[in-house]
């Protein structure tokens, strides 16, 4: 049994279920929306709707299911595909977008088509990734109703383009751009060792602009694609505002941090997750990643200001507001993953606007929306050297005092666990032979823990926000990865002996002395190495910064068949992210099985769980129709790296 959860290919067929398609049924939406990515334009993923509540939840009902005809080509087979999609709701219409970045258009009453427009992206290329997580829309207030393209729904391709559909029709809308697209590869010097520079997330919508990142393929050398963000017209496409992640002249003071002036050629530390906007104060929250390459930063030595870090821009014009750096001069793939939550908590009484970042060492930083500052403290703390010739890790860290770290960081010989005996003294004698002495313990040429994963704590999904409870719902995964430095010369003498599995684990990292190979954790059966559970889902009170409750989620399909009583506390790793209600329920999938549960908010107690047709490595959303009827809607397609059950199904839950 190979649990090689984030490395291996993708072993599934595609499932049947009831299907959804043909002509549009008329319905439409007259309140209850869902008109964003993460519901509103701070990413809070919380609906008002409380049809579905704690007494009822348990008779919800499979009302639709629509198929995208993803699979149809047998692209899905590819073991970088991914359906992480959340569809959005506006003007009575849903619209989502599938790993090809093909955007379609349905009936919220019934999961009918409306209309699916194809971008025609080579399905032949190597991707890195294969997803797109959504669409945006922006309605043009110069326009007259019933005007072509006066509602415009927006998509990132991975292909780099950005495009502009219109809503009623999914038909092209000529006047952006050229012919209803433009070219994110301009004025970036794109790589073309690789299809390694696209987009994945939605964009970002303010005051008729939209705000685009991108997902750049970091590991390949030092000089990669700068993570440009960039800001577009909503009707013409011009180009309004350009943000550079890393500086980009010395005057700016961020340079200073970036030493032998090595911001002029590292790339990356790009926004390739969801950014947020406060429409009232004019600014976008923006999450960046690590500069180029992740694991070694001997050529751009220094803390690396803007990278790993949420910034808030000047919506008008892209000027940085202020920055918190969650990582100094990242060795550890630790970008910030999670679409900043926009939320107000309350302190001495007060209503304060504040940013809540997520991230992958489990830290959860409360910050100030208007300036930055810490709601609760946060210490620099001393964290171990680095003893690779070559690198200065920055000698300390920030810590969160509140919230604690959610999970666990801590991964001993003692720690070290196993189904069986044997597993148990295999991990423990493995974890002896590695250095780790906490979350940012170095990559070693001995071979480093790096613990939390660098696909977890926090993750894309990103977190939710209960206002009632002033609860901020977080999913967590908890798995330990090794990565190793291994010398240019050295690799290049072995290289012909390596099994073509441990060849692949390599990342080149051009212009470093070194290659990195980075491999989970794992007992000779290919289960984890630390104790579970392996994920989980937690609660945070705001108000107070106390954990107020965390629970396994999820479980893992080869483990249940073997240890149905235990396995269930095990939890699992987890991609996706959860939906609260004003109906007091947390509604998620993201787990290795093909379930989605429903949690009490109030206590993490299991309220309700159904079988998907595939696995849910997306975001759930609710609205309510015409009709008057709630709706929880799913992405089921699952999630080739992850190695779940793959489908290419939308399922729509509601009441009988």
């Amino acid at each position: 049994m190979a649990l090689a959860l984030l490395l291996g290919g993708c072993v599934s067929t595609p499932p049947s279920g009831q299907e959804a398609r043909g002509a549009a049924a008329g319905s439409a939406v007259v309140d209850g929306d869902w008109p964003t990515y993460g519901n509103d334009p701070g990413g809070t993923r919380h609906s008002p709707l409380a049809q579905i509540d704690r007494s009822n939840v348990d008779r919800l009902r499979v009302a639709w299911t629509y198929r995208t005809g993803e699979l149809a080509d047998g692209a899905w087979a590819s073991g970088r595909i991914a359906f992480e999609a959340t569809p959005i709701l506006v003007d009575g219409t849903l619209y989502l977008s599938t790993p090809f970045g093909r955007v379609i258009a349905l009936d919220p009453e019934t999961g009918a088509e409306r209309w699916a427009f194809d971008p025609k992206v080579d399905r032949s290329s190597l991707f890195v990734v294969i997803t797109s997580r959504g669409v945006s829309s922006w309605l043009d207030p110069g326009a007259a109703p019933g005007l072509a393209c006066r509602r415009r729904i927006f998509v990132g391709t991975l292909d780099a383009r950005l495009i502009a559909l219109d809503a009623a029709t999914g038909s092209p809308c000529q006047d952006f751009g050229r012919g209803g697209e433009v070219s994110l590869a301009e004025g970036i010097a794109v790589g073309r060792d690789c299809r390694c520079y696209f987009v994945t997330s939605p964009p970002a919508i303010v005051n008729g602009l939209v705000v685009v990142g991108s997902t750049i393929g970091d590991n390949r050398a030092v000089s990669v694609e700068r993570g440009l963000v960039r800001a577009y017209d909503g009707r013409t496409g011009a180009l309004r505002w350009t943000w550079d992640p890393i500086p980009t002249s010395a005057a700016d003071p961020a340079a200073a941090t970036w030493a032998g002036e090595s911001w002029r050629r590292n790339g990356a530390a790009n926004v390739w997750s969801v950014m947020s906007v406060d429409h009232e104060r004019g600014l976008i929250f923006a999450p960046t990643s690590s500069p180029s390459p992740d694991f070694y930063g001997g050529e751009r030595l220094g803390a690396n200001d803007y990278a790993n870090s949420v910034v808030a821009l000047r919506a008008a014009t892209g000027e940085v507001v202020w920055h918190f750096q969650v990582v100094h001069h990242d060795l550890w793939d630790y970008d910030v993953p999670a679409q900043p939550s926009l939320v107000t908590v309350t302190r001495d009484g007060n209503r304060v606007p504040a940013v809540v970042v997520g991230t992958k060492m489990g830290h959860m930083f409360v910050l100030h929306r208007e300036t930055g500052a810490p709601l609760f403290p946060v210490e620099e703390r001393p964290v171990p050297k680095s003893t690779v010739p070559g690198e200065e890790a920055w000698p300390t860290q920030p810590f969160p005092v509140k919230p604690r770290p959610l999970g666990t960081a801590r991964l001993t010989a003692d720690d070290a666990w196993g189904v069986t005996l044997d597993e148990r003294n295999a991990c423990r004698e493995r974890i002896k032979s590695l250095r780790y002495e906490g979350i940012f313990t170095p990559p070693s040429l001995e071979g480093t823990i790096v613990f939390p994963g660098l696909g977890g704590g926090m993750h894309w999904g990103a977190l939710s926000h209960d206002p009632a409870r002033g609860l901020m719902i977080a999913p967590l995964t908890h798995i330990p990865f090794v990565v190793t430095l291994v010398p240019r010369e050295q690799f290049e003498r072995e290289r012909a002996s390596m099994p073509p599995n441990v060849r692949r684990q390599h990342s080149p990292q051009r212009g470093t002395p070194y290659l990195v190979r980075v491999q989970l954790l794992t007992s000779p059966a290919g289960v984890f190495c630390n104790s579970p559970p392996w994920g989980t889902l937690a609660a945070v009170d705001l108000t107070s910064g106390d954990v107020r409750w965390e629970v396994p989620l999820g479980t893992i399909p080869e483990l249940w068949a073997q240890s149905v009583s235990e396995s269930r506390n095990w939890g699992s790793p987890n991609m996706g992210g959860a939906l609260t209600t004003a109906g007091g329920l947390v509604f998620i999938g993201a787990g290795r099985d093909t379930k989605l549960r429903a949690f009490d908010v109030e206590t993490g107690k299991v309220l309700w769980e159904a079988e998907l047709p595939a696995s849910a490595q997306a975001t759930p959303m609710s609205y309510r129709s015409k009709s008057g009827k709630q709706f929880v809607v799913i992405a089921a397609g699952g999630h080739g790296v992850m190695q779940t059950k793959l489908g290419d199904h939308v399922v729509a839950f509601a009441l009988p």
